[in-house]
C-alpha cells in the first residue's frame, strides 16, 4: 500500500516538535526548513562562513532521527558560552560537512543518513540568505533576529538576495505531496520565510495537495501583535498573491487568568480563531478539546500527539477522497 506523503514547512521549535510527533505514523515525511536564522550559534557560524542557517535544520534532523539516544544527545549538545563560543555541536558538524562536501544541501543529506532519520529534511534553498522586513510605516529592517525587536506591524518580508533558487528535492516533494502543512511557528520568520523562495511558493500554490495551516495559539510580540487566525492566513496569502489554504487547525479553548497574565508580560494574547471569516473564505476550521497543553510554568503548547493525529486523519480523509475521484474517473472512461 502506498504511503501517504506529507510535507511540513516551517522552522524553529514548532517544526521540530511537530516532526517528532508525525514520525510515529505510517507516512512518508518531508520537511522543508527555513535557513534565514541569524541569531545565537547559527548567527556566529554564518558570520564566519557564508552558509545557510544550520540551527533549524539541526533540530529537525534530531527530531526525525531513529538512532541511539546518546548520539542524538551528542548531536544536540550545546557548549557553554565560555566553551567554543557556546556553539551547538550539531551546528559545527553541519558546518564541517558543508566545508568537506562544498555543498550545504549535500551536507544535510549526508548527516540525515548518518543519524538514520525517518523521511527527508530539505533546506528551502541552498543559498546563504538574509530575511528582511518592510514595516507598515515603510521602515526596512534587515536580519531575522532584528525584525521582532522593532515591535512594529509587518507589511511583508523578503529574502536578500531575492532571486535564490529552491532545492529541487523540495519542489519535487511538494509536487508529489498528499497534504502540505505550514506551521506551527513564528509566522514571518519561520513559515513565510520559506515562501519567500519563489520556487517554493509557486510549488505550494500549484500542488494539487490540500494545504493546512497550524495556527499559533498565542500572538507573538514583534511579529503578530493582535493577529487572529484569519490574519495569520491572510499574511500567508498576501506573500504568494493568492489564496491557497484549505484547512486551519486552531485553538478554540479559553485560558485562565494565570496563563493570560504570563503572556501579558510578554505582550502576548490568545490568537482568536475568527472562525466565521475563515469559513466565509472557504477554509475549513478544525479543532480539538485536547489540542492545548499548559506547562507547569503556565506556558501553552500544542499537544503534539493530538495535533499529529489530527493532521494524519485529515491526510487520510483527503487521500481516500482523491482515490475515490480517481476511480470514478476510470469508471467513466470505461
Amino acid at each position: 500500500m502506498k504511503q501517504i506523503k506529507i510535507v511540513l514547512i516551517g522552522g524553529g521549535t514548532g517544526l521540530s516538535v511537530l516532526a517528532r510527533g508525525m514520525k510515529n505514523f505510517p507516512i512518508d515525511i518531508t520537511t522543508i526548513v527555513t535557513v534565514s536564522d541569524d541569531g545565537g550559534s547559527t548567527g556566529k557560524i554564518r558570520s564566519e562562513m557564508d552558509i545557510p542557517a544550520p540551527g533549524d535544520i539541526r533540530n529537525v534532523i534530531a527530531a526525525l532521527s531513529e538512532t541511539e539516544p546518546t548520539l542524538e544527545k551528542l548531536f544536540q549538545y550545546r557548549f557553554k558560552e565560555n566553551q567554543i563560543g557556546g556553539h551547538s555541536l550539531g551546528n559545527l558538524i553541519i558546518a564541517a560537512l558543508t566545508n568537506i562536501s562544498g555543498d550545504f544541501g549535500h551536507a544535510v543529506k549526508e548527516l540525515s543518513e548518518i543519524l538514520n532519520i525517518k523521511g527527508q529534511v530539505i533546506p528551502s534553498t541552498n543559498s546563504s540568505v538574509r530575511l528582511n522586513a518592510v514595516m507598515t510605516d515603510g521602515e526596512v529592517v534587515c536580519g531575522e533576529s532584528e525584525i521582532p525587536k522593532k515591535n512594529k506591524r509587518i507589511e511583508r518580508v523578503f529574502l536578500e538576495p531575492e532571486d535564490v533558487q529552491p532545492m529541487e528535492e523540495a519542489v519535487e516533494a511538494l509536487k508529489e505531496a498528499d497534504l502540505i502543512v505550514l506551521g506551527p511557528g513564528s509566522l514571518y520568520t519561520s513559515v513565510i520565510s520559506n515562501l519567500c523562495v519563489k520556487g517554493i511558493a509557486d510549488a505550494v500554490v500549484q500542488s494539487d495537495a490540500p494545504k493546512l495551516y497550524v495556527a499559533n495559539i498565542m500572538t507573538q510580540s514583534g511579529e503578530t501583535n493582535g493577529y487572529t487566525a484569519y490574519d495569520h492566513v491572510n499574511a500567508l496569502h498576501r506573500h504568494v498573491n493568492q489564496s491557497f489554504v484549505d484547512y486551519v487547525i486552531c485553538n478554540t479553548q479559553d485560558f485562565d487568568e494565570v496563563v493570560l497574565e504570563r503572556y501579558k508580560q510578554r505582550n502576548g494574547i490568545p490568537s482568536e480563531p475568527d472562525q466565521a471569516r475563515l469559513e466565509a473564505a472557504g477554509i475549513e476550521v478544525v479543532s480539538h478539546p485536547d489540542l492545548i497543553q499548559i506547562t507547569p510554568e503556565y506556558y501553552v503548547r500544542h499537544n503534539t500527539d493530538v495535533l499529529a493525529k489530527m493532521i494524519y486523519e485529515i491526510a487520510l480523509k483527503e487521500t481516500s477522497t482523491i482515490e475515490f475521484e480517481r476511480n470514478k474517473g476510470k469508471n467513466k472512461r470505461r
